[in-house]
């Protein structure tokens, strides 16, 4: 008996509605993520409009080399580091704590109450919650210094003082994103065999010692993989929330990469796109070589990796 042929073609049209929706982010991958990349050329070009792309003459690292030579490096590379370090090591513990303490509550309606109260900013805008951090943090008005008036100190302003802008930073975008976090160590710990935790209640053991030496040992993979993850946006502070908090007052500590970039190639009033292509281009880069390196150690210490 003949058996048909099946050709790729004919796999493909049997199974049309897996490849559709699999092509849905994958055009989007390449237009967003793979066309621009033909853009970045020109941070190797003295850019301009009226020639092209191609036509603008060759410069090759001159813009690289005016930016570490710039007064502004040091300064924007500083408070770049030090606001992603900042996020990164006061951020990252937190998800995994308010997961493992959701994991023991037993009372549902509390469980789910705490979830959506943790869950729910991570739904406001940046623009939103900036709103909501000037108006807390207003020097005449602000809830934060009425509190401070009520117990006879003098009121103080946040938003003009340059060594608060980083807390302020981070420790809202900690209250914003703490909850969606949660989530993915909540999905990990789900995954650990029940059984270990009934043995461990027979032999005595407390709910501490099992979260320190069930739950913590099961979720590890997945919290050195988000680690990884955040450390390869290392200098991606990203300009939005940043921006939108800045003032002359603040602005020493607030300047970092992503806001100078902005402000160079879009609104400086000399329109120069091959200097910020320039500084964007060295950005990834570093964070490219960063995202390498912490998963070669993670490699080396037998520890999950992304590759």
């Amino acid at each position: 008996m003949r058996t048909k042929t099946r050709t790729p073609l004919t796999k493909v049209r049997k199974v049309w509605r897996l490849y559709a929706l699999i092509a849905i982010p994958l055009i989007y991958i390449i237009i967003f993520k793979y066309v621009p990349m033909y853009g970045a050329q020109i941070a190797f070009k003295n850019f301009i409009v009226t020639k092209g792309i191609w036509a603008s003459e060759w410069v090759g690292f001159k813009h690289f080399i005016r930016f570490f030579n710039s007064y502004e490096f040091w300064r924007l590379m500083s408070n770049t580091i030090v606001l992603s370090l900042y996020s990164l090591i006061a951020g990252f513990p937190f998800p995994i704590i308010l997961a493992l303490s959701l994991n023991y509550v037993k009372n549902q309606f509390f469980k789910k109450s705490v979830q959506m109260i943790t869950y729910a900013p991570h739904f406001i805008s940046v623009v939103v919650m900036v709103g909501i951090i000037l108006e807390l943090l207003e020097p005449r008005n602000g809830i934060v210094n009425n509190v401070i008036k009520l117990i006879g100190l003098d009121p103080i302003n946040f938003m003009g003082v340059p060594e608060y802008f980083k807390s302020i930073y981070v420790w809202s975008g900690i209250w914003q994103s703490v909850g969606f976090g949660c989530i993915i160590y909540l999905a990990a710990l789900s995954s650990i065999d029940t059984s270990l935790h009934e043995a461990a209640v027979v032999d005595g053991a407390t709910k501490m010692q099992r979260m320190w030496h069930i739950d913590i040992p099961g979720i590890m993979p997945i919290a050195i993989i988000m680690l990884i993850m955040n450390t390869g946006h290392m200098l991606d502070v990203g300009f939005e929330k940043v921006l939108l908090m800045q003032n002359p007052l603040n602005l020493r500590t607030s300047e970092v990469i992503d806001t100078y970039v902005y402000k160079v190639g879009l609104t400086s009033q000399a329109l120069n796109y091959s200097y910020p292509t320039a500084i964007g281009l060295f950005k990834s880069v570093i964070n490219l070589i960063l995202l390498i390196m912490v998963n070669k150690i993670a490699q080396k210490t037998k520890q999950a990796s992304l590759w």
